[in-house]
């Protein structure tokens, strides 16, 4: 399968797209200013202990405390409470743990005010980004990722990814990480180690261990509630995660994004360097690969497929339904049965896109075309099953009930990703009025006139429509409406068209490509 990232930066935010042979199946934004994300360790101060709840709330500097359940606490809870105490304390000098004597393992059916009290420092992992009026739920359980290798303080125990078929394999590096690993830290290994040499896995261990003692000199002087280590980027996250054989291309349209890049790329596969490109072209990055119209056409409420059938998408805050309806999608020839599974075999492959593409959480509900063949039925829960094994969030697929419904559980770290596809008239403004489409043309003439003689502005670019940017090149050379400007202005005005702007809408942007707002 051939595998594309593209990365759209700009001010506000980075824009992540994950092209399958061409067609979107993940997008992620990523606010610059954004806090909470899912990885992230802090030190927090325990505020209310629910002994009603079994859990407590911990202060980590959002608007509403985050959550944290007796069931999040982890075995070890009690040594990372100590170790906290000690640090800040000056008791304990160094992140090493190899002198450190873990405390007694907490019992799995205890309770909560017997480990934590209020009012007390714990140190913290986020594992549920704030979503809606929820603060974010946390774990004391700490662990790192790194490409090959997690990380996991205040443990022994060496355990191997359960993807991994081969035994004698997993013998290999369980073995290689006994001989390897520092005292007192767990490690599990991940899927992509699988054949890799020991200074790779030694590599990415010691990087692992840095962050650990990044996080501990943090600790060291921190108040809470404070951030004490944050998780890569969402872009090297999913490079971590993501980088295989089957990654041709890497697309981004920052320099300073691409030196990160880079430097992570030398970090984790040098062997992958050639794969990453500056795209410096004229047009915007997401025009030029096709994801802005994949994104209009497929985060509506109803997104249609190639044969003619559609998807119709509702949402309540944990419950997502897809209604699956043939359209104009029949063939004669085809009896209702045979026509039922291919509408019901082309939609499966579409909602498990549409999950990994929003990111939907909770519980989803698929109402399929009824059909009365129990064989078929088995085809298109085997072929919905195989579609979700490429999702990276657990989830959980029970068989087709009686009703021909298909449920689904979604593991849901992050808010739903939900884009507004319908755009308020930028003419009329939602009024249902615009203006005489005849004077468009003069309006962006007088703008144009303002911008040059009231505002001495050099190398304009002008970006409309693509029908208006035909109309204003109609007639080619000397003849053209941009050469009439160039005739009276003395100057260029480059015309460049965007798919995704309104048919009666327009913008300036100065030789910086920044925005001139009037």
């Amino acid at each position: 399968m051939n595998q594309e990232l593209i990365i759209n930066s700009t001010p506000s935010e980075v824009v992540i797209a994950l092209l399958h042979d061409k067609r979107l199946v993940e997008l992620h934004r990523e606010k610059n200013n954004s806090k909470f994300s899912v990885g992230d360790i802090y030190l927090g101060k325990a505020k209310k202990v629910m002994t009603g709840l079994n859990a407590a709330f911990v202060d980590v500097g959002y608007e509403k405390d985050a959550f944290l359940h007796y069931l999040d606490l982890g075995t070890q809870a009690q040594s990372f409470i100590k170790y906290v105490d000690q640090a800040k304390s000056g008791k304990q000098n160094v992140s090493n743990l190899m002198y450190f004597k873990n405390e007694t393992e907490i019992k799995k059916d205890g309770k909560i005010n017997d480990v934590i009290k209020s009012g007390q420092n714990l140190l913290v992992q986020v594992t549920k980004e704030p979503i809606s009026a929820k603060g974010p739920r946390i774990t004391t359980e700490i662990s790192l990722a790194g490409r090959y290798l997690v990380l996991i303080p205040f443990s022994d125990k060496i355990s191997v990814s359960s993807k991994l078929r081969n035994f004698e394999e997993k013998n290999r590096l369980k073995e290689l990480m006994q001989k390897i690993k520092p005292k007192n830290f767990g490690v599990i290994v991940r899927t992509v180690a699988e054949g890799k040499s020991v200074s790779d896995l030694e590599g990415d261990l010691n990087d692992l261990i840095k962050r650990w003692d990044d996080c501990f000199q943090s600790l060291k002087t921190s108040q809470p509630p404070k951030r004490v280590l944050g998780e890569v980027d969402r872009t090297n996250a999913i490079l971590r995660d993501f980088l295989n054989a089957s990654f041709n291309a890497i697309h981004v349209n920052d320099a300073a994004v691409f030196e990160d890049l880079k430097s992570y790329i030398k970090t984790i596969s040098p062997d992958k360097l050639s794969i990453l490109k500056h795209y410096n072209g004229n047009v915007p990055i997401f025009d030029a690969y096709g994801i802005e119209k994949q994104i209009k056409s497929l985060f509506g409420k109803t997104v249609h497929m190639k044969s003619g059938a559609y998807l119709v998408v509702e949402h309540t805050e944990a419950l997502h339904v897809f209604d699956v309806n043939s359209g104009n999608r029949s063939k004669s020839d085809f009896s209702q049965e045979q026509n039922a599974l291919e509408v019901n075999l082309e939609s499966a492959v579409e909602v498990a896109r549409q999950l990994r593409l929003r990111d939907m959480g909770g519980i989803i509900v698929i109402d399929f075309i009824d059909m009365h063949n129990a064989e078929n039925r088995k085809l298109l829960f085997e072929k919905l099953r195989d579609e979700m094994r490429s999702d990276r969030a657990k989830h959980n697929i029970l068989p087709p009930s009686k009703f021909g419904l298909i449920q689904i559980t979604r593991q849901r770290l992050r808010p739903e990703v939900n884009i507004e596809v319908l755009e308020t008239c930028p003419s009329c403004n939602g009024t249902g009025k615009v203006q005489p489409s005849i004077l468009f043309v003069d309006q962006i003439e007088n703008t144009l006139r303002f911008i040059i003689k009231e505002q001495n502005q050099k190398n304009i670019t002008l970006n409309v429509h693509p029908y208006i940017e035909a109309f204003i090149k109609k007639g080619g050379f000397l003849k053209s409406k941009q050469w009439k400007w160039y005739f009276e202005y003395k100057q260029w005005v480059k015309v460049q068209s965007m798919a995704s702007q309104g048919f009666m809408e327009h913008s300036f942007f100065n030789k910086d490509m920044d925005e001139i707002i009037l």
